[in-house]
C-alpha cells in the first residue's frame, strides 16, 4: 500500500460549498462530529483549527493546498458538532481524533497540521500517537503553560466567543487581536474569512478548559516527527518568542517567519503559506530519505 492510501473511504453524503470536499456527521466513541474530507493524492493532511473556529474558516488554506487530501473536523460544540456533556482535555481529544481516523479507515501515518489552539492539539496528537504522525506543521501556536502570554488587552477578548457572534465586535477588536494585515485592512476579516458558524458558549469554554495548565515543553525534545513551525512577526495572540521556543525544543524542526504576518496569516496569506507547507511536506527527510517512501 502506498503512502496516503486508506483501507476505507468516508461515506460521502454531501458536498461543502468549498467544492470538492465531502462532509457528514459521524459518531465517534459516542461523540457526533462534523467531519469533512477533501480527496487528493499522496499522504493525507489532518488539520486542527483554532479555538472557536469551524472548519469553514480554513477554506482559503484548504483550497490553496490543492491536490493534497485533507481531513478536518469541527471540535465538539463548534460549527456543526454538538457540544459534549463533559469536557475533554487535550489527551482525550487526541484519542478521539485517533478513533476518528480509525472510523474513516486511515490506517497509515498522516501528516498533521494545527493553527493556534489547534497547534497545541496537533502537538498532543503527535506526541501521544507518534506511530500515526508523519510530519508536523505548527502555526501561530505554543508549548502551552510555559508560553509568553499575550498582553492583557488581547487576552480579555479571547475568554469569550463574542467575536464569532457579533460582527460589529469582530470589526472593532479584530486589529487588536489578529495584527498583521488586519491592522491596516480590518475589512479582510469580513471579506476573506468565514466567521459565520457560531460556536456554542459551552463548546468554546470547554476548548479553553482543554488546554488549562497543559504544556508540551518537557516532551517536545523526544518528538521525532520532522516539524515545520510557522509564525507571524506581528501576532498579538501568539508572540513570536513562543515559536522560537518550539523550534529550540523540537529536534527535527525549522522555523519560518512570515514577515508582516498576523495571527491569521494561514488564512489571509493562504497561497504563500500553502507553498511553504507543500515544499516541507514534499522535501526529503533529515536522514535523506524521500517522504514518498513512508
Amino acid at each position: 500500500m502506498r503512502a496516503g492510501e486508506t483501507t476505507a473511504s468516508p461515506q460521502r453524503s454531501g458536498k461543502l460549498p468549498a467544492g470538492g470536499m465531502y462532509e457528514e456527521l459521524i459518531e465517534v466513541d459516542g461523540v457526533p462530529l462534523r467531519v469533512a474530507v477533501r480527496p487528493g493524492k499522496g499522504r493525507p493532511l489532518l488539520l486542527f483549527n483554532g479555538i472557536g473556529a469551524s472548519l469553514d474558516l480554513l477554506k482559503p488554506i484548504i483550497d490553496a493546498l490543492d491536490g493534497i487530501e485533507i481531513i478536518i473536523y469541527d471540535m465538539p460544540g463548534i460549527g456543526g458538532s454538538p457540544p459534549l456533556l463533559i469536557p475533554k482535555r487535550f489527551a482525550g481529544l487526541a484519542r478521539l481524533t485517533a478513533k476518528l481516523l480509525d472510523t474513516l479507515g486511515y490506517t497509515r501515518p498522516v501528516n498533521v497540521a494545527g493553527i493556534s489552539w489547534g497547534g497545541a492539539l496537533a502537538q498532543e496528537f503527535a506526541l501521544r500517537f507518534p506511530e500515526r504522525s508523519n510530519r508536523l506543521v505548527l502555526c501561530a501556536t505554543s508549548a502551552g503553560a510555559v508560553a509568553l502570554p499575550a498582553k492583557p488587552g488581547v487576552l480579555r477578548h479571547m475568554i469569550t466567543p463574542r467575536r464569532y457572534i457579533q460582527r460589529g465586535y469582530l470589526r472593532r477588536v479584530g486589529p487588536i487581536l489578529y495584527g498583521g494585515e488586519v491592522r491596516v485592512r480590518p475589512q479582510l476579516l469580513t471579506k476573506n474569512t468565514n466567521f459565520n458558524f457560531k460556536p456554542s458558549v459551552r463548546g468554546y469554554l470547554y476548548q479553553l478548559a482543554a488546554g488549562m495548565g497543559w504544556t508540551s515543553a518537557h516532551r517536545l525534545p523526544g518528538l521525532q516527527a520532522p516539524t515545520l513551525i510557522m509564525a507571524g512577526d506581528d501576532d498579538p495572540i501568539m508572540p513570536l518568542v513562543n515559536m522560537r521556543l518550539l523550534s529550540w525544543l523540537i529536534p527535527k524542526s525549522n522555523l519560518h517567519v512570515v514577515r508582516g504576518g498576523g495571527h491569521l496569516f494561514l488564512v489571509l496569506r493562504a497561497h504563500e503559506s500553502a507553498g511553504i507547507i507543500k515544499r516541507f511536506l514534499n522535501e526529503r527527510r533529515y536522514d535523506g530519505t524521500d517522504p514518498r517512501d513512508y
